[in-house]
């Protein structure tokens, strides 16, 4: 009778298999959408860098910024 109370003790005090592997996943699915996040961010910014350096080309082929700047026709 102590035996098999010693191993029910011993169960009980052990980390249920399950809730570690399902622990695990959720960490995983965690880091997952960290990074996930962080390589969209990183886009996001390529992007708006891209956008600015197509204004600002768009605004010097026009003559815009060329204006601003004082110079007409070459010179």
């Amino acid at each position: 009778m102590e035996n098999n109370e010693n191993r029910l003790h011993r169960e009980e005090e052990a980390p249920n298999g399950e809730m570690v592997a399902n622990s695990l996943r959720a960490r995983g699915r965690n880091r997952s959408n960290e990074r996930t996040r962080n390589v969209n961010k990183l886009w996001l910014w390529l992007g708006v860098l891209l956008l600015v350096a197509i204004l600002l080309y768009w605004l010097f082929s026009i003559g815009i910024m060329e204006s601003l700047q004082g110079y007409f026709n070459g010179n």
